[in-house]
C-alpha cells in the first residue's frame, strides 16, 4: 500500500487526507519512484482550491509534481533508467494524470532527471522547478543576455530566487521587488543588485533611476492582475513581459492600448514549455547542473515538514516570510 494525500473536495489545506492506496505498477514509458521529498508549489494550493488552469476531472483527487526519491521499478520500453538511481521528478505533466504527494508515485519516465552528485534528496525536490521556470523564461523565451536588466516580483519565492541567481550567473542585473524591507537583505545576499519594496516605495519611480530611465529587457511577473500595466510601462522597447503566475487572483488586463501601443511582448509562460520539450530540457538540465556543480545555484529550502504535515505545511505556503521552498519529507 502506499500512502497518498488526496482531496474529495475543494477547500483550503484542511481538505487534504493521507489514504492508503493501492501500490501501483508502472505501465509503458513508466516509472515508479520510492518518494523521500516531495517540492511543494503555489500551483498545488490553486489546484487544491480549484483555481488552477486546469480542474480536477474528478474526485478525490491526487497533488503534486515535483519530489526526490529513488527508481524502485521501470516500465515496458523505459530506458537509461534502473531500480536504485537516485532522480528528482520535474513538472512535466497534468496533475489530473499523476500526484507525488506519496512515499511511492509513478510518473513518466520523461519527467525523471537524475540527481547530479552530491545533490541530496529534499535539494532534489526543491531544485528543479525554481530553476527550470527561471532558466525557461529568462534564457530560452526572454533572450536575457549579459548586461541586461531583469525586473523580479515575488522576488523571495523559490522562482524568484532562482531567477536571481540565474540573472548573476548570466551577467545581467537583477531588481527584486518584495513587499516590504524585511527580506532586503536576504535578497542582496542571493544576488539582488537592487530590491525596492513595493509597500513603502514608488516603483516606477525607483526602477526608472535604476535604469536611468532606459527601463528593464525583461520582467519576470509572477503576480498578474492590474499591476501588469505598471510592469509593462516599465519594460525597454524591444523587451519582454513574462506572466508565469497570478498571485494577485484579480483579473489581468491587456495594457498596450492605453500605454500608446508600445514595442514590448507581454506573454504568459510556463514551466511545461521547457519541461516537455525535449531539446529545451536538455539545455536546461545542462546550464543547471553546471549551476550546481559550480556552487552558483543551489535549493533554496526555507522549511521541511513530514509528509503527514501536509495540511500545516500547505498552510505555511501562504506566509509572507518564507524565503524559498517548503518541502514534504518521507518518514518511513
Amino acid at each position: 500500500m502506499t500512502r497518498t494525500v488526496l482531496f474529495h473536495e475543494y477547500g483550503g489545506p484542511e481538505v487534504l487526507r493521507i489514504e492508503d492506496v493501492e501500490t501501483a505498477a508502472p505501465g509503458r514509458g513508466e516509472v515508479l519512484v520510492k518518494v523521500e521529498a516531495i517540492g511543494l508549489n503555489r500551483a498545488e494550493a490553486l489546484f487544491r482550491s480549484g483555481l488552477y488552469i486546469e480542474q480536477a476531472r474528478s474526485f478525490p483527487a491526487r497533488l503534486g509534481t515535483e519530489a526526490a526519491g529513488v527508481v524502485e521499478e521501470v516500465g515496458p520500453d523505459v530506458a537509461g533508467l534502473a531500480p536504485g538511481d537516485p532522480v528528482s521528478v520535474i513538472p512535466a505533466f497534468s496533475p489530473n494524470d499523476y500526484g507525488v504527494y506519496a512515499d511511492r508515485a509513478v510518473v513518466p519516465a520523461a519527467a525523471v532527471l537524475r540527481r547530479p552528485e552530491g545533490v541530496g534528496a529534499v535539494a532534489g525536490a526543491a531544485v528543479w522547478m525554481p530553476y527550470l521556470t527561471a532558466y525557461g523564461a529568462l534564457v530560452e523565451v526572454g533572450g536575457m543576455r549579459p548586461g541586461d536588466t531583469v525586473l523580479v516580483n515575488a522576488a523571495s519565492s523559490s522562482v524568484g530566487v532562482a531567477a536571481l541567481h540565474v540573472a548573476a550567473r548570466l551577467g545581467a542585473t537583477a531588481v527584486a521587488l518584495t513587499r516590504t524591507d524585511a527580506k532586503r537583505e536576504a535578497l542582496l545576499k542571493e544576488g539582488a543588485a537592487h530590491v525596492v519594496a513595493t509597500s513603502t516605495q514608488d516603483v516606477t519611480q525607483a526602477v526608472r533611476e535604476i535604469t536611468g530611465g532606459a527601463g528593464v529587457n525583461v520582467v519576470l511577473d509572477a503576480v498578474a492582475g492590474p499591476g501588469v500595466r505598471e510592469l509593462t510601462a516599465l519594460t525597454a522597447p524591444d523587451g519582454i513581459h513574462l506572466v508565469h503566475g497570478f498571485l494577485s487572483g484579480e483579473p489581468t488586463p491587456f495594457p498596450h492600448l492605453d500605454l500608446g501601443m508600445p514595442a514590448v511582448a507581454l506573454r504568459t509562460y510556463l514551466v511545461h514549455e521547457i519541461t516537455t520539450h525535449p531539446e529545451r530540457l536538455r539545455r536546461a538540465a545542462a546550464f543547471i547542473s553546471a549551476g550546481l556543480r559550480s556552487g552558483d545555484f543551489r535549493a533554496t529550502v526555507d522549511r521541511t515538514f513530514d509528509l503527514g504535515e501536509v495540511v500545516a505545511a500547505h498552510r505555511y505556503l501562504d506566509d509572507e516570510t518564507r524565503v524559498g521552498k517548503t518541502v514534504l519529507t518521507v518518514s518511513r
